[in-house]
């Protein structure tokens, strides 16, 4: 049975590489937030944004930090983290800058957000079909090494 998992992201930029990401199967993700939703919840108070997001993390077993080029800066994604952290989940990274955007386009490797001790995941390809089908291969045993990490603290 695949874990459920919360995707943590910068909706702004990596909106599209997510959607490629969500679409592998390999976990069991959370719907995919379309961007009037996304919208509308973050044009909200901080406390209803952190209730949405909490709500979200309720029935998890892993966040899943997808880490594009300015992942990292985000209030919000930052919040996640120690969010999940707090509840007892599973974190862990996948880098996605090498997976193209709509327009075909890959962006800078952006800043690990995570802590030196959690898995990160990054593909050793360039060209974003093997990058995708690298993550594909790996997503899995990278929310089952998250797990055992997080089962140590």
């Amino acid at each position: 049975m695949a874990r459920k998992v919360f995707y943590s992201f910068h909706f702004d930029n990596d909106n599209w590489r997510v959607g490629q990401v969500r679409n592998i199967g390999a976990v069991e993700g959370d719907k995919p937030v379309n961007g009037n939703k996304w919208e509308d919840v973050k044009s909200k108070s901080d406390s209803t944004i952190k209730t949405w997001i909490d709500d979200n993390l309720k029935d998890k077993s892993c966040l899943i930090v997808l880490i594009g080029e300015k992942t990292s800066e985000r209030k919000w994604v930052n919040y996640e983290i120690n969010r999940a952290w707090e509840l007892g989940k599973a974190v862990c990274g996948i880098y996605i800058h090498k997976l193209e955007d709509v327009l075909g386009n890959q962006s800078s490797k952006g800043k690990n957000p995570l802590a030196s001790h959690l898995p990160i995941f990054e593909s050793t390809y360039s060209t974003s079909k093997y990058v995708y089908d690298d993550i594909k291969n790996n997503i899995a045993e990278l929310v089952e090494d998250a797990i055992k990490v997080r089962s140590r603290y």
